[in-house]
């Protein structure tokens, strides 16, 4: 019980710390190209968690490693493209679309993997899409470029989570973490290298303070924290907890960037949490003490 609620909290504080990287990584990346950021990134939480899970490196499997390159795949380019997002849009902007990946999950599900899925879910879809609307969609019904690469990272990073879900039925996922952060820096370092706007020596103290909180906290961190509280707490509690996510982003954009918090994201941010909280709520929970209550009166 005691180590729940211990691992509730470490995830509370790694969603502050995903929600502060969205205003890290516009201030760090600029005018600079998003991909040698990333590179840097990547690289740093490896060689990190190379250190700190040393004893499970050296036990690392074959089936460790593939599952490891699978997982960083979606992972790697959900993010980049997110990353692409905070350079072409607010960061209060994206946090709040970034957020929408919950309701992404289960309609992926449907249509891969042929799970039914609840009418609150539809609902909440409903919802969230209104509130992507109010937010990405402008006066003259065009779609920022922005909201369309966080929306695409969204995509990319719930197929992620999905393949997380999967995969830590079977085995422990902390085996995969390094492996999956060496294959990130990897295909990483090609988009940087196919990338003719590369820059690899900034010269600005804040994009290395940016590449130094990224890696340590919002990446190696969170990711780590986030695969080892699966194996003790339901993936519907994870999911609730990374509401905080948004609201943490919004509130750092406005003190740090100094970023006007317009009606359109306060009212369809507010539309997008609302329709996680239905899709994560347990209506049934109600239903049944209703019911136990009528019976004993």
């Amino acid at each position: 019980m005691a180590k729940k609620n211990v691992l509730l909290l470490l995830l509370i504080l790694g969603t502050a710390f995903w929600g502060i990287s969205f205003s890290v990584s516009k201030l760090a990346i600029g005018e600079y190209s998003p991909s040698t950021f990333l590179f840097y990134r990547f690289l740093a939480a490896t060689i990190v968690l190379s250190l700190i899970f040393a004893r499970y490196v050296k036990k690392t499997d074959w089936h460790s490693v593939k599952t490891g390159v699978a997982l960083a795949i979606s992972l790697s380019f959900g993010i980049y493209l997110q990353t692409l997002g905070i350079k072409h849009s607010s960061a209060s902007q994206c946090t709040f679309v970034a957020g929408s990946c919950v309701i992404i999950i289960p309609v992926l599900k449907v249509v891969f993997y042929r799970v039914a899925v609840r009418l609150k879910i539809w609902i909440a879809a409903l919802v969230a899409v209104s509130g992507l609307f109010i937010i990405s969609v402008k006066d003259d019904f065009t779609i920022g470029i922005g909201d369309l690469y966080t929306l695409a990272g969204a995509l990319g990073f719930a197929f992620y989570l999905l393949q997380v879900e999967k995969n830590s039925k079977r085995a422990n996922l902390i085996y995969t973490i390094v492996p999956m952060f060496a294959t990130c820096t990897a295909i990483t370092l090609l988009i940087a290298v196919l990338d003719a706007k590369a820059e690899w020596h900034p010269q600005s103290h804040l994009y290395w303070q940016g590449v130094i909180f990224c890696a340590l906290f919002s990446t190696a961190y969170m990711y780590t924290i986030s695969n080892i509280s699966q194996r003790y707490i339901s993936a519907e509690r994870v999911a609730i907890i990374y509401l905080f996510e948004p609201i943490f982003g919004a509130i750092v954009a406005f003190y740090i960037l100094g970023e006007v918090l317009t009606w359109r994201i306060l009212s369809g941010g507010s539309l997008i949490f609302i329709a996680t909280i239905i899709a994560e709520f347990n209506f049934s929970f109600f239903k049944f003490k209703e019911s136990s209550g009528s019976g004993n009166s």
